[in-house]
């Protein structure tokens, strides 16, 4: 029996910061019901800035408690499920040693990893305004390099908080969520890693595109 398994899920409505006049959903609450997980995420979920977020390639944002006891240790101050507006607050599973294109079984629904998710002033304002330091946020956060990954859902159906995560499958390749991540923020010569992967987000593959295919420099 594994020992992975759904500690919260989390869902919140788009609202504006103070500060900001873009809409964002980052605010996520724990709901106890069993809910349905569908195409584009969880109901009653919202997405504020669709631009850069949701749409079936971030349909379930998922972030580890082991990695929210680390910020609350550096933060020196305890982060709630769903404060890092993860959708799925988990435990027992690495999430950010997950390979990119592994799929996890949650309750009846089948997900499967295939983006990152990428820090933004938006993140550090929402931590400011709950009176978290948020000085270079964006820079620490990257530098940690365990972003939680994005999930795509293959198979609608339903879960709740204390349901299972069974892995019922693993490429056969060794990027990480982690290599995904570092290869998309400060490490671009790890995006060849990526070129390969067949189940990975359209936006992330026109990054990858345009490294492989940039012109090579010239020498006088």
């Amino acid at each position: 029996m594994t020992s992975a398994r759904v500690l919260s899920v989390n869902v919140g409505p788009a609202r504006e910061l103070a500060g900001q006049s873009e809409l964002t959903a980052i605010d996520k609450q724990p709901v106890g019901a069993r809910v349905r997980v569908g195409e584009y995420g969880v109901d009653d979920d919202e997405v504020g800035d669709k631009t850069h977020h949701g749409g079936v390639y971030q349909a379930v944002y998922v972030f580890a408690q082991e990695d929210l006891d680390l910020w609350t240790e550096r933060l020196g101050r305890t982060v709630p499920h769903g404060f890092f507006g993860e959708n799925l607050t988990t435990s027992g599973i690495d999430v950010n040693e997950a390979l990119v294109g592994e799929t996890w079984r949650i309750g009846t629904v089948l997900l499967e990893v295939v983006s990152v998710r990428i820090p933004c002033s938006t993140f550090a304002l929402w931590l400011d305004s709950h009176g978290f330091d948020d000085t270079h946020w964006v820079k620490r956060f990257t530098v940690e390099g365990r972003p939680g990954p994005y999930l795509r859902v293959l198979e609608p159906g339903q879960l709740a908080a204390g349901d299972a995560i069974e892995v019922e499958h693993r490429p056969e390749h060794d990027v990480t969520v982690t290599t995904m991540f570092r290869a998309l923020t400060t490490e671009r010569s790890l995006l060849l890693r990526l070129a390969g992967l067949d189940r990975i987000d359209p936006e992330a593959r026109e990054t990858v595109h345009q490294y492989v295919e940039r012109p090579l420099p010239t020498h006088a």
